[in-house]
């Protein structure tokens, strides 16, 4: 449970950073907007090392497919773009993905 939590934490820093920076960039909002973007994504770096899985390469994996979800979600909840089927179909597959990779058994 805590693994999920620390994922979902780490892809709200890192997604609202780089929102946060989208908007300063790309929509004019103040230098402040930015450096706050900035200062997320330093911080979505670090919550990923609280992870008690041993290997950086398979969290980084397994967080890549948690991204993809909580990006669709972004999208919908903050852009108002619904996802379509395909969207959930893809989010579906890469939670399938997240699962066989941190919780398969290994020796």
């Amino acid at each position: 449970m805590s693994a999920l939590f620390l994922f979902i934490f780490a892809g709200i820093a890192e997604i609202g950073g780089g929102y946060l920076i989208w908007l300063w960039l790309r929509e004019g909002k103040p230098v402040y907007w930015g450096l706050g973007g900035g200062l997320a994504l330093a911080l979505y770096g670090v919550i990923a090392t609280f992870q008690s899985f041993p290997s950086f390469g398979r969290v980084y994996a397994a967080y890549g497919g948690v991204f993809i979800i909580l990006s669709v979600l972004w999208g919908w909840g903050v852009d108002k773009k619904a996802p379509d089927l395909y969207d959930w179909i893809g989010a579906g597959i890469c939670l399938i993905g997240v699962s066989i990779m941190l919780f398969a058994p290994r020796q």
